[in-house]
């Protein structure tokens, strides 16, 4: 099954999700009810000290994840049959506990708020059933004349 990266960004660079970014994280999430989700299998080189995930890792991953969340969200709100370029406008991440490197981690992400061209997003990301941060963002659907335009 495609990711919503894969369907509709196959040629972004992104770091966290990019599809053709063979060098990111290589995040892949999916539309599951009213939600987002996504699994993903840290590497060692994502450490910051042995056997723990690094920081800046779970917030990649968070910000990517909430995006398409919001993308796929706003898409739905106009009825479009792709969803137009979202960038993030601000997020804050709470890591709550270490995440363990050894085991994939799981994110889920929801629209908590929608209002015209934008959409706030609450997510959380999980290890071994225990949610390890959390993180909530807004993100804003951009037009022409911003540098993120058409970078899809």
């Amino acid at each position: 099954m495609k990711s919503l990266q894969e369907t509709y960004a196959p040629h972004s660079c992104c770091f966290g999700c990019g599809p053709a970014n063979a060098q990111g994280l290589g995040l892949r999430s999916f539309v599951e009810g009213q939600e987002v989700v996504a699994e993903w299998q840290p590497s060692e080189h994502h450490q910051a000290f042995p056997g723990m995930l690094n920081g800046g890792i779970i917030g990649s991953l968070l910000d990517c994840h909430s995006n398409w969340t919001a993308a796929w969200a706003l898409m739905r709100q106009q009825a479009a049959e792709k969803p137009g370029c979202t960038v993030t406008a601000d997020y804050s991440v709470r890591l709550r506990r270490p995440t363990p490197l050894a085991q994939a981690v799981h994110l889920r992400a929801r629209v908590v708020e929608l209002a015209g061209d934008r959409a706030v997003v609450e997510a959380e990301l999980s290890s071994d059933g225990k949610v390890c941060a959390t993180c909530r963002g807004t993100f804003v659907q951009v037009g022409p004349g911003h540098p993120a335009y058409h970078a899809w």
